[in-house]
């Protein structure tokens, strides 16, 4: 009897090693939830999604203005009021127009795509951290919402181009063979768009905070890149270095409203853009579109967790 009780217990199985358990899990054919794909496996993910990318931003794009009255009406009137105030500001009080032709039709083609960029990135920013619930909900490339926000305000550039049409053609400005170079212009300014706003998207997603800095950031990039006033004129004097010249001409979004601008603007000469603007343009789209691309990938695992 005495034997009986003072026999020590059996000692516990040995938990299965972290390696056992993912061989199990690899004969069994399971993988880990939500881990990242490999980069042309993600590509693919997002190509298979592209119908759903179209339609949600169609979809966010036709809510936008559902509860005002004049309904997309806004999507014109909103950058058209925004000139509207800056020629009164700029243009009148601080005489920025002085010594630009068609400064109208110069100054509305600034704003019109420079709100394209700022929109698209705003909206990048909360991309993620605004749709948590969609994210947590559904399996799909997490790239898809940037893109989708991106695209929608494509449209509604799109959509606003009929009123800057009207606005060229109301103050002589002729139709041209040079109004084609608009869309390879838009193509790349819609890639440079996309990398940046999935930098954001990703940035957003960890801290949301950022989302209340970035309407200054935007509105300081704006003053700087050339929508109220000439950046080709402000070259021309000597008050400031030529390095900081450079550098203002270089801007990815002086870029882009430039290259616009000498493709809608008859008065707006080659001679007005920076050197190598075509490389510029392409350089900038591949460098934020894809390093973007990549930056936003490597973080799709942590997506909506936490």
């Amino acid at each position: 009897m005495s034997q009986v009780l003072h026999t020590p217990p059996p000692a516990p199985a040995p938990a299965p090693a972290d390696h056992d358990l993912a061989a199990l899990a690899a004969r069994h054919g399971l993988s880990v939830s939500g881990a990242r794909p490999s980069l042309p496996e993600y590509v693919r993910q997002l190509w298979a999604r592209r119908h759903f990318i179209t339609a949600f931003a169609t979809a966010k794009l036709t809510a936008q203005y559902s509860q005002a009255k004049l309904g997309q009406v806004w999507q014109v009137m909103t950058p058209l009021l925004n000139a509207a105030v800056y020629y009164f500001i700029f243009g009148v009080l601080l005489g920025t127009k002085h010594g630009v032709p068609d400064y109208i039709p110069f100054l509305v083609t600034g704003v019109f795509i420079w709100t394209f960029t700022q929109s698209s990135i705003m909206a990048g920013t909360r991309a993620i951290s605004g749709n948590l619930g969609l994210v947590r909900a559904l399996h799909f490339p997490r790239a898809a919402l940037p893109l989708s926000f991106c695209l929608q305000q494509l449209q509604q550039l799109l959509f606003s181009m009929g009123a800057l049409v009207v606005i060229l053609l109301a103050f002589g400005v002729p139709v041209g063979v040079s109004w084609l170079l608009a869309l390879p212009a838009l193509f790349l300014q819609f890639t440079f768009n996309a990398g940046v706003s999935m930098v954001m998207a990703r940035m957003g997603a960890k801290t949301p905070d950022i989302a209340q800095l970035m309407p200054f950031v935007l509105r300081t990039w704006m003053y700087v890149s050339g929508v109220m006033w000439s950046i080709d004129k402000l070259a021309q004097k000597d008050s400031l270095p030529q390095v900081v010249t450079v550098a203002l001409a270089a801007n990815p979004a002086a870029v882009y409203i430039d290259l616009m601008r000498f493709a809608l603007i008859d008065s707006f000469h080659a001679s007005q853009l920076p050197a190598h603007v075509w490389a510029l343009a392409v350089g900038w789209a591949l460098l934020a579109g894809v390093g973007g691309f990549i930056y936003f990938w490597k973080a799709e695992e942590t997506y909506g967790r936490g």
